[in-house]
């Protein structure tokens, strides 16, 4: 393409010539620049197309690593859980998915739920077949959880699927005793009276469970097993609350 100075030096020269000439002059450089435009255009879409193709490459790439992209089953059911995604949790346990799957501290999907209020996951769970009375790293049900939040309907839907009114967590504590609201304490103590659990029941239960502590540790002894021996989250028996009731 000329350059600043060829182009003053051909319009002083076309000064003197007749306008005619100057006309076919004007008309052959505006033939080039559209040709020279031409080729320019042309290499532009070359290189648009070069860098779209790339770029769909990557994103093609890019999807199918996401298609293989996969989440342990307990997680991605907690996570949905959490999320209050019943569509989700539905398609999760249609596909085989245990509804009793739990993290590393023992909690279900349904200890969440009862945690966090979601009446309607609560349902699905317990209609697909989920523990009614799974226990975490700390012995807490999902009735331990609904109670001590007092959510009174959740209590209900529980009850109303057998859930361990006598349930009794690391601490020594069963449901009715973590429970601080009123109206939610009388659903429990209702459905104690109803199914006929009496103060030597729940006694019974505490001894029993103290019992069935020391009789483990007494087995421990009995093998010469260190009780000292840490587990896998630093405790011992002297501090493992699952034992603090036998100690």
């Amino acid at each position: 393409m000329a350059n600043h100075l060829e182009l003053l030096n051909e319009l002083q020269q076309l000064d003197k010539v007749p306008s005619l000439e100057r006309l076919r002059a004007a008309q052959k450089r505006r033939t080039q620049q559209l040709k020279r435009w031409a080729v320019y255009e042309k290499e532009m879409q070359n290189k648009k197309r070069k860098a779209d193709k790339r770029r769909n490459t990557n994103h093609a790439a890019a999807m199918e690593a996401k298609r293989h992209v996969s989440f342990a089953a307990n997680v991605a059911l907690l996570e949905a859980s959490a999320r209050n995604d019943p569509d989700e949790v539905r398609y999760l346990l249609k596909n085989n998915v245990s509804p009793d799957l739990c993290n590393e501290d023992g909690l279900t999907a349904l200890h969440q739920c009862c945690i966090d209020n979601y009446e309607e996951m609560v349902k699905i769970l317990l209609n697909r077949s989920a523990s009614v009375n799974a226990q975490d790293n700390e012995l807490w049900t999902p009735l331990h959880a609904a109670a001590t939040c007092g959510h009174a309907g959740l209590v209900k839907v529980l009850i109303q699927h057998g859930a361990d009114l006598l349930a009794v967590n690391s601490d020594g504590n069963m449901p009715y005793d973590l429970c601080e609201d009123d109206p939610t304490l009388d659903i429990i103590e209702t459905a104690m009276a109803n199914r006929g659990i009496t103060q030597e029941m729940i006694n019974e239960t505490r001894a029993s469970v103290e019992r069935r502590m020391m009789g483990d540790i007494q087995e421990l002894l009995t093998a010469g097993e260190d009780v000292n021996r840490h587990d896998s989250q630093g405790a011992t028996l002297d501090n493992d609350p699952t034992h603090l009731q036998a100690v």
